[in-house]
C-alpha cells in the first residue's frame, strides 16, 4: 500500500510540474504585448485607411498623400491634370489598390499621418472627426 500511495503522489507531482512550463510562458507572453511600443502596432486595414483618408478635406488629403512617397508617386506620374483629377474624385476613387502595395511600416506611417491630419484641424475642445 506504501507503493501506491508514492505512486499516486509521484503522478501528481508530475502533472503539477508539468504545468509549471506552461504557467511560466503564459506570464511571459502578456507582459510584452501591453508594453509595445505604437511602432510594433499592427496596421490599419486598407480598407479602413481608404476610407479614413477619404474622409478628409482635400488640403488635408493632399499632405497627406504627398508625404507618402509610393502615393505621391502615383499621382504624380499623371503631372497637373492628375492632381486635378485626384482633387475631382479623391473619396471615390479606390485607394485601396494602392495601399495594399504599402508594406506595414507604411501603412503604420499612412495611419499616424491621417490621425495627425484630423487633429490639426479640429478645433480646441473638439473631439477629431471619425
Amino acid at each position: 500500500m506504501a507503493t501506491g500511495k508514492f505512486r499516486g503522489r509521484a503522478w501528481l507531482l508530475a502533472a503539477c510540474l508539468s504545468l509549471v512550463p506552461f504557467a511560466a510562458t503564459q506570464g511571459a507572453e502578456e507582459d510584452p504585448r501591453e508594453e509595445a511600443p505604437l511602432e510594433t502596432a499592427t496596421p490599419q486595414s486598407s480598407k479602413e485607411l481608404e476610407r479614413q483618408l477619404q474622409s478628409l478635406d482635400w488640403e488635408q488629403f493632399r499632405s497627406v498623400v504627398k508625404a507618402v512617397p509610393k502615393l505621391r508617386a502615383q499621382v504624380d506620374a499623371y503631372g497637373p491634370l492628375g492632381w486635378q483629377y485626384v482633387r475631382d474624385y479623391y473619396r471615390s476613387y479606390g485607394w485601396r489598390r494602392s495601399i495594399d502595395k504599402l508594406d506595414a511600416g507604411q501603412k503604420l506611417e499612412l495611419g499616424q499621418l491621417i490621425a495627425r491630419a484630423r487633429g490639426e484641424t479640429a478645433a480646441p475642445g473638439s473631439r477629431p472627426q471619425e
